[in-house]
Formats: structure tokens, sequence, C-alpha cells
């Protein structure tokens, strides 16, 4: 079912509370080190405010216990001004009597900052007296915020019992179409890579994909665990031994689906990934007993970048190595460069993978980076995210 998105809305003289993602990264100073989240969610801001909406935003930042001065919206609504070039009036508590005035005495495109929603246990715990009361000072609700649309917490789902409509933002509603083609009905060949460090976070994942992709690609600290599933000796690499087993099943799993499973056939290595003294690359089935995998090795970085080249449609999800060292990220750079330059509809899930292509350099080149990684994950899952699912059905 297709849900209502922004541009269902007669939003004119109403207020609307939005859900933005304001989750930014901060120094140890407080001073924001990316703004990239609010700039994703201006389209959205500046297109409720030019309708002539009163804009309310709400979002979550950091994980405080309480509240917290260190955790205030203040510099992000400092830098919301700067990037809106708008007036922003930020308020010092989400609800009860503070919210309530400012927001009775807004003007259409008015915008006003609620103080972070998670100064509040009741947020997490989707407590519905707290989203009554969340949703008091509104008339309508958009969810913008596709980071969080895996959770069920008041501001992102409870506020719906008492807000309808309840529609999708322009971030949410592109997540919705590109992401939702891409498992529902993708353009062949369906190419996916999966990275990061534990197999144990993208079971459902894996299992998942079996059924849609025609090739699978595994990097990372995860592919280890596969190679061990295959008899061979890993040394020190990550290995996640419950999950070999596993492993064994969806290498089985994809033989009988027809699927193609890549693994990395040649690797680098390394003595300590923190503190490494030496690296070289060896063969996959040549790992000494004393060194551990810290990237896919060149015969590897060919052959993947040879199954992107020839998809029509690419998901990643997570690094082929440990990337924060520019030694190890070899991989990682090769595989953004290669869905760079594939001609399809290339998408990358949120997390490492998205920070990764962002710094260097490859994101306006993808069809889509994601902004949720938990979310993106789950959606590739096939399950549904409580977020999206409390937004108003399309007629």
């Amino acid at each position: 079912m297709e849900k209502m998105t922004i541009k269902d809305l007669e939003v004119k003289g109403k207020r609307v509370l939005v859900r933005v993602d304001f989750n930014v990264p901060v120094d140890d100073k407080g001073e924001i080190t990316d703004d990239r989240r609010i700039r994703a969610a201006l389209p959205t801001i500046n297109h409720l405010a030019e309708q002539g909406a009163k804009v309310i935003l709400v979002s979550h930042f950091g994980r405080p216990k309480g509240v917290d001065d260190q955790f205030r919206m203040d510099k992000i609504a400092q830098r919301l001004r700067e990037l809106s070039d708008r007036k922003v009036i930020k308020v010092d508590d989400c609800i009860g009597e503070e919210p309530q005035t400012a927001a009775a005495s807004m003007g259409e495109g008015d915008i006003l900052l609620l103080e972070n929603v998670r100064f509040y246990k009741q947020e997490t715990g989707n407590d519905p007296e707290f989203a009554r009361q969340l949703a008091s000072v509104a008339d309508l609700y958009v969810n913008d915020a596709f980071g969080t649309a895996h959770r069920a917490h008041a501001s992102t789902a409870g506020v719906t019992a008492y807000l309808q409509p309840a529609a999708a933002g322009f971030l949410i509603e592109k997540e919705l179409r590109i992401m939702g083609k891409a498992i529902s009905n993708p353009e062949k060949p369906f190419v996916a890579i999966l990275g990061g460090a534990k197999v144990a976070d993208k079971l459902g994942v894996i299992t998942n994909l079996l059924n849609i992709v025609d090739t699978l690609i595994i990097g990372g600290g995860m592919a280890y665990t596969f190679l061990k599933a295959k008899g061979l000796e890993i040394g020190k690499s990550l290995v996640d031994l419950e999950k070999i087993d596993f492993a064994r099943e969806m290498i089985t799993q994809a033989e009988a689906k027809g699927v193609k499973l890549l693994l990395p056939v040649d690797v680098v290595i390394t003595d300590d990934f923190k503190n490494p003294t030496m690296h070289k690359t060896v063969a996959a089935d040549a790992i000494p007993a004393d060194l551990q995998g810290v990237d896919i090795g060149p015969e590897t970085i060919r052959q993947f970048a040879q199954a992107v080249k020839a998809a029509k449609t690419v998901v990643w999800n997570g690094p082929m190595g440990v990337f924060e060292n520019p030694d190890f990220a070899v991989g990682t750079n090769a595989i953004a460069q290669a869905m760079a330059e594939a001609d399809a509809t290339t998408i990358v899930g949120g997390g490492d993978s998205a920070a990764a292509v962002e710094q260097l350099g490859y994101a306006a080149q993808m069809s889509h980076v994601s902004t949720g990684g938990g979310a993106s994950l789950e959606f590739l899952e096939g399950k549904e995210l409580p977020g999206v699912a409390a937004l108003t059905d399309k007629e």
C-alpha cells in the first residue's frame, strides 16, 4: 500500500509536526562536524514553509539519560538558521507550556525547533500520553527521519494516533521509492554487496537477499566466517564461530538457488589491525595462522568490480576492510569507484558504507545514499518499518 506523502497534504496555515533526523556528529567541544543530516531535511522544511505551513521540528540528538545540557539542540538550531536562511525559534522543551505558547504565536512559514525529544525516556518507550502531548502542538504530521523509521518511538510512530493525516517527507519518500523498487522489482542483474564486521548483524539480510539477487558478494570482516565455513585457515582474522553453520548453509542455499556467491580469493593481511607493523597480500587459502585479514586483495577487487559493472541494480552495505586505515581502505575505495562507474541503479545502505562513499567523494555519482544504517538493513531484510507503517495509506 502506498503511503501519503507531503505532496498530498494541504498545509497552508496548519501547524505541521515534522520528525527530522538532526542526530549530527559533534566534536569534544560540541561543535557540529558534519551537517549532512540537517541539509538533507531542508527540501521538506522549505517546501512546507513555502506552502504557508507553521513548521514544528522534532528530533533526537545523542543518547542522553534525562535532561543533559550537552545534548541540547541550540547549536543545531543555529546551523539550521545558517543553512536555511530562515528564522528558527528554539524552545527548551518538547512538551508542555513552552512549546504550546511558541506554537500558538507562530505565523505562516515560521520554523520552531523543539528540544531533544530523548530528554524523556517516554520517547523510546513509545508512551501514549507523551505522544499525545507531543502531538498536541500540531494539526498534521510529517515523518522525514528514515534513520529512526525502524524504531517504534513516540515521535516516529506514537504521535500518528493523534495526528492525521501522517505523511512521508521527501527523504523518506525517496528511500521508499528507490529501496522499495530494488527489493520488490529490481532491474536485473541484481548484485548485492555485503561487508562490515559481523555476520550476526546481517543474518536476515543475507537470508532475504538470496531470494532476490543474482549475485551476492561478501567482503569485509564477515567474509572470514564464510571462508572458515569452507574449511580454510583464516589465522587471527575476525570470525563469528557461532555463525559458521549459518555461513555453510548460505553457501549451500546460494548454489541451490542459482545465486552466484562471491567471496574473497585474495586478502591483505597484517599482524595487528590497530598498530600494524607490516601488511601483504596472500591468497585466501594461504593466510598464516598468526596474521589477520584486513582488506580484500587485487584479484578479489577485479572480480567484485566486474560483477558490479555487469549489474543493472547494485545495493551495497558495509565496508570491504578496516577502511579507517588508508592502507586497508583500497577494497572499499574500489567498490565505491566500480559503483560510481556502473550503468545501474546504485544504492548505498547507510552507516559505514555511506560514510566511506561521502569521504571518497563518490556520493554524487550514486543513485541513492541511504540516510539510515539500521533502517536500510531492516528494509533489505524485507521487514516493515514501524515509522513507515504508521503513516496514512493513500486512498
